[in-house]
């Protein structure tokens, strides 16, 4: 069986290709470098991360991107040896404007070195690349109006791409208006016995969240919509274990089953907020007599459990709990916030068995903050590191954080104070406002290593330390995960929670922190 969500934590917009007996899906990082978390699977059930192919600065740079801009909904799509990948770099997302630019890179293999990228257009975002079997390239993506009284979701735009000038030719024509549920975008492409299909999202990826299908027998249209939309969504089921599905992607088996891989959002109990941020789940769906595509079994729901292709199961082996930090690069399921993890500020080799990081710019920062983290994917779990830090002024900090975004954050810091002297303190961003709860902090002058945990427990928080990784104390009160939800108090964030290392010098002297290892364990 399938069990959903396949990609736990914040991984969400998949787009799924297979390549002869691999399947690999691509999903959205926004602000984390490097960009684009690409997945690799051999039977739909078991997956790894493979790999991130926008890792150069000349493909992406991020410095001042806003948190929840960066890279939006990725399309990754394979055509005679070669693999593409388009993708939005969102610059600006909170005004009626939005500041964005779309672009190509390729590669021959999955793994790249995947090239500079090949620049589109900024009218819209969610580009989408269709091969189409005589031999044309489309883009298609959703356009953006910011004039007054216009639609801002104003269509699905469609534009051909020359492979020969390497840009956009023709003209450009708006294909589909979608459905009433509104906020088309998302669009994806595939032909079936003469008709070309087009899967779109739709309603918003809150909850409204759907997915809805159209066809035409021509590529630029008219295309008539699903009597029976959407084909997917938990609108109106506020009880589903899985909320916001939409955004789908589909794929063919080698023995011509069908498959979707689309979003979904585990919240936690009695509650809107989803703290892991929004995941992706696979539906089995099947084509009926009338050609339009519906979920196996019926209904419009998503399934928690689903019936796995007729393919050898291929499980891969499991991730450690703990990286000692032995190697000579960061693991793979570490990402580095907007900038990439460069030894101007990270080393592994100064210390070796140590990750050496420098101090950079405060929480807050768009530009050059010294983390460390990876996706918190489990209800229950809990996140250790042990670190060897001298701080000298209340400048300088580092420790464990639990980072929405800047504006919702929850800091398990080490630094210095002229009263309290070296010591280790809670200290939380709600909504922007920073506060550093009363009685949320231990002495610990003198201690040469301090082990720093966070235990995580669906709606809560603990943060705790240790002169020895023995014995345990609490540091501050219960923290409301909640708070993480990139929907928190009306929020419209997209990213999850990730959990890691950091170190700021608001002195500019780049101090630095030594971390022994980091230890990320599901609880049962």
């Amino acid at each position: 069986m399938i069990i959903n969500p396949v990609l736990r934590g914040f991984n969400p917009d998949p787009s799924m290709i297979r390549v002869g007996d691999d399947y690999y899906i691509a999903t959205s990082t926004f602000e984390w470098f490097p960009g684009v978390q690409i997945h690799h699977s051999k039977d739909l059930v078991n997956w790894r991360v493979l790999t991130h192919p926008l890792n150069r600065v000349s493909q992406l740079d991020l410095r001042g991107n806003p948190s929840s801009g960066g890279i939006w909904a990725p399309a990754l799509s394979y055509h005679n040896g070669i693999f593409y990948l388009l993708y939005t770099d969102v610059k600006a997302r909170r005004s009626t404007f939005k500041d964005l630019h779309n672009y190509m890179v390729t590669a021959t293999t999955i793994e790249g070195p995947w090239s500079e990228p090949i620049y589109l257009h900024s009218r819209g975002f969610d580009p989408f690349l269709f091969h189409d079997d005589d031999g044309r390239k489309w883009v298609l993506n959703m356009r953006w109006d910011f004039r007054k009284g216009y639609n801002r979701f104003a269509g699905i735009e469609l534009q051909e791409y020359s492979v020969e000038q390497e840009k956009l030719v023709g003209p450009v024509e708006i294909i589909s208006k979608g459905s009433t549920l509104g906020v088309t975008e998302g669009p994806q492409l595939l032909k079936r016995n003469g008709y070309y299909y087009m899967l779109l999202a739709e309603g918003g990826t809150g909850y409204n969240h759907a997915a809805t299908m159209a066809r035409s027998r021509k590529i630029e249209g008219p295309y008539e919509l699903d009597p029976n939309y959407p084909m997917l969504t938990t609108i109106n089921h506020p009880e589903h274990p899985l909320q916001k599905a939409g955004h789908g992607a589909l794929v063919e088996t080698q023995n011509g089953e069908w498959y979707m891989a689309h979003i979904c959002a585990r919240p936690l109990p009695e509650r809107r907020l989803s703290p892991l941020g929004r995941e992706t789940a696979i539906q089995r769906v099947e084509w009926t007599e009338d050609g339009w595509l519906r979920i196996s079994g019926g209904g419009i729901l998503p399934l928690l459990e689903v019936p796995a292709p007729d393919l050898p199961l291929h499980p891969w082996p499991e991730s450690p709990e703990k990286d000692d930090f032995d190697g000579g690069k960061l693991g793979i399921d570490f990402q580095t916030l907007r900038i990439p993890a460069e030894e101007s500020w990270l080393s592994l080799k100064e210390r070796p068995g140590y990750l050496r990081l420098l101090g950079q710019e405060s929480l807050f920062s768009w530009n050059r903050q010294s983390m460390v983290a990876r996706r918190l994917q489990h209800f229950r779990a809990e996140a250790e590191t042990c670190v060897e830090f001298e701080p000298k002024t209340f400048n300088q900090m580092a420790g464990l954080v639990c980072y929405s975004d800047e504006a919702d954050h929850f800091y398990l810091r080490i630094s210095h104070d002229d009263n309290l002297g070296k010591h280790v303190q809670v200290v939380v961003s709600r909504s922007g406002g920073y506060d550093e709860p009363e009685g949320a902090v231990i002495g610990i002058e003198g201690w040469e290593r301090c082990y720093l945990k966070a235990v995580f427990d669906y709606d809560s928080l603990q943060f705790q330390c240790s002169s020895d990784g023995q014995a345990w104390s609490n540091v501050g009160p219960q923290l409301d995960m909640g708070q993480l939800s990139d929907d928190y108090e009306g929020k419209l964030g997209f990213a999850g929670t990730l959990v890691g290392m950091c170190v700021q010098d608001l002195d500019g002297t780049r101090v630095a922190a030594d971390f022994d290892y980091f230890r990320y364990t599901e609880e049962n």
